[in-house]
């Protein structure tokens, strides 16, 4: 039982020590070569996601095949910290996922998005007003309505309103119903005149780098892939805590071991 304990938590740790490197290269890599402030916001966490994984690999591994409890008492807290922080991540990421929903609309085969149906915490994120400029600058990076523009250029007006299409091609590439603009193209819309009662027609320009993304529904739209995201990951977050505690299990029965053998 001792060592079949310290060979298994050698094992996994092994096996996650050897997942830490390409995670952390990738994270340098990211750093150095990156082309947009996009790609520039992830070498960080990745970065230290790699050197935690790294450390915690190691001490767990020298702790376990070298019998060394204090490293093994390190692992464990380090293990502790991580569920603690997973559990309480899995309960916030479904508290403020809990709201919000496309608004469906008749004769539409697509939904549209108000920045007031999500949680309170999730409208701060697109609120900030530098926040957004760096989200906006991302969204034209990613060429979401180029794409949306080509794909459905031959579309006509009928065929369009049919269409199925995500949270950020109805929010950021297209005018909001409310408009009733005329439609020359999927990103190409001709004014009517105002007033509006939506204040996102007075935000839309016909220019790709402008479109809709200064516009609420725009926010909105963005707001909705997060809620989705979180959610999924949520779930899965869920089997890896319950991975995570097994591996803690057999990393407490290791260390137990350990004390008694040494005190033998």
């Amino acid at each position: 039982m001792v060592e079949c304990s310290n060979n298994l938590v050698g094992i996994l740790n092994f096996f996650t020590f050897l997942l830490s490197v390409p995670i952390l290269s990738a994270g340098i890599w990211l750093g150095k070569n990156a082309a947009t402030e996009c790609e520039r916001f992830l070498d960080k966490p990745i970065v230290v996601l790699g050197i935690f994984l790294m450390f915690v690999s190691i001490a767990g591994l020298v702790g376990a095949c070298c019998r060394v409890s204090c490293l093994l008492w390190l692992y464990l807290f380090a293990m502790f910290l991580l569920i603690l922080l997973g559990f309480c991540f899995t309960i916030f990421a479904f508290v403020v996922t809990n709201r919000g929903a496309g608004e469906v609309l008749s004769d539409r085969g697509y939904k549209e998005y108000r920045v007031g149906d999500y949680s309170n915490w999730l409208q701060k994120r697109v609120s900030n007003a530098e926040n957004w400029d760096r989200i906006r600058s991302c969204l034209v990076y990613s060429n979401v309505c180029s794409t949306f523009s080509s794909r459905y250029a031959s579309v006509k007006v009928n065929e369009f309103y049919k269409t199925n299409l995500n949270a950020l091609q109805s929010g950021c590439c297209k005018p909001s119903n409310d408009c009733n603009f005329t439609y020359v193209s999927p990103t190409n819309w001709t004014k009517t005149t105002g007033p509006y009662t939506n204040e996102d027609c007075n935000v839309w320009d016909n220019k790709p780098g402008t479109l809709c993304y200064n516009c609420q529904a725009c926010k909105a739209g963005l707001l909705d892939n997060l809620r989705n995201s979180w959610k999924k990951v949520a779930e899965v977050n869920i089997v890896f805590l319950v991975f995570l505690i097994i591996v803690y299990s057999v990393g407490c029965c290791a260390f137990r071991n350990n004390r008694k053998r040494r005190w033998r």
